[in-house]
C-alpha cells in the first residue's frame, strides 16, 4: 500500500523543490522509499506546471532505442530500428503516467494562489521518525493538503510542517509523538 502526501507552499514557488530534494536525500539513506513525487508551480502570471521527478519521455525513447536496434538486426538495419524505436519509445512515455494523477494535480495546482507551488509524494514505506526529524527545516513553510494517513499519523505531520516559528527563526520543541506511517491506500495512485 501507497500513502499520498500532498503539501501547498503559498506564496513560495522554491520550497516544493527544496523539500523533494531532502526527501529525495534520505531515500539514499534508505529511510523512505518513494514510487512519485511531483512538484506542481502556479507561477505569478497564473500558469501551472508540473515538474516530474523522472522523465518518462527519456526513458521511453531509451528503451524503445534498445528494442528497436535488437529489431533493426533481424531485418539488417540496427540503425533504422534503433531510431524508429527511440521515436515509439518516447511518444509512449511521453503519454504514461504512472504514479500519482496529472490531471488531478494540474486541478489542485489550477487553485491555488499565483507564485504559490505544491510537493505530491506517493510513499511505498519509510522509517517515520527520522523522516519527520528530516522535515524540520521545512517548519512553518508549507501546510498539509492532504494524505491518505489516519487521522493521527496526518496530526503527527501537520505538527512537523505546520507549526509556527518562534521570533528567532527556530521551531520551538516539539513534544516526543511519533509519525507512525500511514498503511491507507493512496485514493489517487496508479500502480
Amino acid at each position: 500500500m501507497s500513502t499520498l502526501i500532498a503539501v501547498v507552499f503559498e506564496n513560495d514557488e522554491s520550497t516544493a523543490f527544496e523539500m523533494r530534494g531532502a526527501l529525495a536525500k534520505m531515500q539514499k539513506q534508505y529511510l523512505l522509499a518513494m514510487e512519485d513525487a511531483v512538484v506542481v508551480t502556479r507561477d505569478p502570471d497564473g500558469k501551472t506546471k508540473l515538474h516530474q521527478a523522472v522523465s518518462l519521455t527519456g526513458a521511453g525513447a531509451i528503451g524503445g532505442g534498445f528494442w528497436g536496434m535488437l529489431i533493426g538486426l533481424l531485418f539488417l538495419n540496427p540503425l533504422l530500428g534503433a531510431a524508429v524505436g527511440a521515436g515509439v519509445g518516447a511518444v509512449s512515455g511521453y503519454f504514461t503516467d504512472i504514479g500519482i494523477d496529472d490531471k488531478w494535480m494540474k486541478d489542485i495546482g489550477a487553485s491555488m494562489k499565483p507564485g504559490s507551488s505544491a510537493l505530491f509524494v506517493l510513499i511505498k514505506k519509510m522509517t517515520a521518525d527520522k523522516v519527520l526529524e528530516g522535515l524540520k527545516p521545512f517548519v512553518g513553510k508549507g501546510k498539509v493538503f492532504q494524505t491518505s494517513l489516519s487521522k493521527d499519523d496526518e496530526n503527527a505531520l501537520r505538527e512537523v510542517l505546520e507549526k509556527p516559528t518562534t521570533s528567532r527563526g527556530t521551531a520551538e520543541a516539539t513534544g516526543t509523538r511519533s509519525w507512525q506511517g500511514g498503511s491507507a491506500p493512496a485514493p489517487d495512485a496508479r500502480h
